[in-house]
């Protein structure tokens, strides 16, 4: 049973006469019969701009309504922005606000196509769908069940994408402005950062405002996603469109960027001028590296199993293999990660932080010891030939706990499954 119901009027023009509106209080009764006891949200979309345009026929929505109709209305909420971007975002934060996923759109049938085109921009597979037809009065005044569209052109879909583009570029910023976290030990000839929460237009809760990375499991669709990558590239003056993450798999693969993409990796290196490079984290370090003599870098995505696996290592030394670099000029940042206050592993896992040096483990004799993940890197960084002098990872706000600090980072430990992720990033100056 659906749990929200979409009745789409957007592109109709529907009329007093006795056809249309019998077919609409049909549709609007079986609505509130069917679903009023389950659904907790019923909604009608409309066009809430006459002059707006689609195809070069204008999309006008009016409700002249009688008595009946009129009363049946008011069991429904009425959604009326002038454009279809607007109308299904407006719609989506409803249906987020209520936690709801299973949804019923009730569409004319020559409509269906572009509603689901929208729909797939817009939502992501957390949400379940299902159509219904819509009998519909279209502009002469003669009910008939119209065609329904099967394809949407390449420029059709270029036009669904410029609209929603352009209308989350319109959107505020949520919870303050773009924060972008920099050290003084990365040369000015690379461009680098790491994000915090705040200065996206992302709206939920675990998510907002400033998340950048979309799933299959998360709310925030990649158009969000990607408007609040913009924002950063606008910000810290990199080519969204030159930009890489790693595609993590908790392991110490690195991806030297130039040679075949692995199918996942943990890390990044490349020597290209004007490519951003960028590792995800939400509690998992995000770690950036910058050879300012060689000019190159890298980044890597440390958790505790890749922290173990010596995935930090691994990068520094690809870019020793690579590119030429030496041991002595390679610069480290550890990005804001969680920290030993929070974070714990069961005893088994935690044994082997212990025999790596004891000092990266609290409570040790508990079933749940906390680890210091930030200590085992840097730990296992000097092991390997990094200078303790190029590793960075006190200053400003660098060691900040991410499960403490709910108001500057996104955190999994904190929040649970549907978190948000901040990023590690750098480039070479063009």
């Amino acid at each position: 049973m659906a749990e929200a119901v979409l009745i789409d009027l957007f592109g109709l023009k529907l009329n007093s006469q006795n056809n249309c509106h019998q077919t609409l209080l049909k549709t609007l009764n079986a609505v509130q019969n069917h679903h009023a006891d389950k659904a907790k949200f019923l909604c009608i979309i409309c066009c809430g701009n006459i002059s707006c345009e689609r195809g070069g026929e204008n999309d006008i929505c009016e409700l002249e309504t009688s008595n009946g109709l009129l009363t049946l209305l008011k069991e429904f909420e009425t959604v009326s922005k002038p454009s279809m971007a607007a109308s299904l975002y407006t719609i989506k934060q409803k249906i987020d606000e209520k936690n709801l996923s299973s949804i019923k759109v009730i569409v004319p049938m020559h409509r269906k196509t572009l509603m689901k085109a929208f729909i797939d921009q817009l939502f992501t597979e957390v949400y379940n769908f299902e159509f219904e037809d819509l009998q519909v009065s279209l502009k002469d005044g003669l009910l008939k069940q119209s065609t329904e569209i099967n394809m949407i052109t390449a420029h059709e879909l270029e036009e669904i994408q410029n609209e929603i583009e352009t209308y989350l570029r319109s959107l505020p910023a949520l919870n303050g402005e773009l924060a972008i976290i920099t050290t003084p030990s990365i040369p000015d000839i690379f461009i680098h950062g790491f994000t915090t929460r705040t200065g996206g237009i992302s709206y939920i809760p675990t998510l907002s405002s400033f998340n950048l990375f979309s799933s299959s499991k998360r709310r925030d669709p990649k158009v969000v996603v990607q408007e609040n990558l913009r924002r950063l590239a606008n910000a810290a003056g990199f080519n969204a469109e030159k930009f890489h993450r790693i595609k993590p798999d908790h392991a110490s693969e690195v991806w030297i960027m130039g040679k075949k993409e692995p199918e996942s990796y943990d890390a990044i290196t490349t020597n290209q001028r004007g490519v951003t490079v960028a590792a995800l984290g939400a509690d998992c370090i995000p770690i950036v590296f910058a050879d300012p003599v060689k000019k190159a870098c890298g980044v890597a995505h440390s958790g505790w199993k890749g922290t173990l696996l010596g995935v930090a290592m691994t990068t520094v030394n690809a870019m020793i293999a690579e590119y030429g670099c030496s041991l002595e000029d390679i610069i480290v940042v550890l990005g804001p990660s969680v920290g030993p206050c929070c974070f714990t592993l069961p005893r088994e896992s935690a044994n082997t932080f212990h025999n790596l040096h004891p000092a990266c483990v609290r409570l040790f004799d508990s079933p749940n010891p906390y680890v210091d993940l930030r200590k085992a890197t840097r730990i296992l960084l000097e092991r390997g030939g990094i200078l303790p002098h190029n590793i960075q990872d006190q200053s400003q706000d660098l060691n900040l706990c991410t499960s403490c600090h709910p108001d500057k980072f996104f955190s999994h430990v904190r929040d649970g499954l549907n978190f948000g992720t901040q990023i590690g990033f750098i480039s070479i100056r063009e």
